[in-house]
């Protein structure tokens, strides 16, 4: 009876922890695994479901960033953008990992494809503003930051991007500045914190 009791118990917990039976979900279940960090196991979730879905190949970009196969994703991203050029998700999705492969260029010139049609998504504006660190294009940076952070008055970030704008161009005045209205919306910024000390 001890021994049926523990039995039937174990595989309570093995149920409720997800480890009996996988949900026949393939998508919940992709989440699922991604929410704990099982990147290979969230794509394989989703083998059942038909390659040429848009969904399927966002979905599998996404993971393979996640995991740090950054072709793979770029290649999943490119398959997702010949599906439907006009994917705005596609387009913001290929940056990051162009991005973590260094691919300035291509990461530019995605963010500015997908600004020609939403002019003031915030993702890309972020996007664009850190290629164009990356790319030592000072000037440009810091008018860009200051534009979007007139559209986006309450966000540190292209107060950030302005700061080290100035920074580099030798304006510490107009930097310590930029830090200082940053703190004022992000009290805990490492960088402002480290600058205005």
């Amino acid at each position: 009876m001890r021994t049926t009791l523990n039995f039937i118990l174990s595989l309570v917990l093995l149920f409720q922890a997800g480890l009996l039976i996988a949900d026949p979900d393939p998508w919940k279940e992709s989440y699922r695994l991604e929410n704990v960090y099982q990147y290979d196991a969230a794509l394989n979730a989703l083998n059942g479901v038909s390659s040429d879905n848009e969904l399927v190949l966002l979905r599998r970009a996404w993971l393979y960033y996640l995991k740090g196969s950054n072709s793979k994703s770029i290649d999943y991203y490119k398959k997702a953008i010949n599906k439907n050029s006009k994917s705005l998700d596609a387009r913001l999705g290929i940056i990051l990992p162009l991005m973590a492969q260094q691919r300035w260029r291509e990461a530019e010139s995605n963010a500015k494809k997908v600004l020609e049609v939403a002019p003031w998504n915030y993702h890309a504006h972020v996007r664009l503003m850190a290629t164009e660190e990356a790319l030592k294009q000072w000037s440009q940076l810091e008018k860009h930051a200051r534009s979007v952070y007139e559209r986006y008055p309450s966000d540190a970030d292209a107060l950030v991007f302005m700061a080290r704008a100035y920074r580099k161009q030798g304006n510490d005045k107009a930097a310590t500045q930029a830090y200082e209205k940053v703190l004022e919306l992000a009290p805990d910024n490492f960088e402002a914190r480290q600058y205005t000390k």
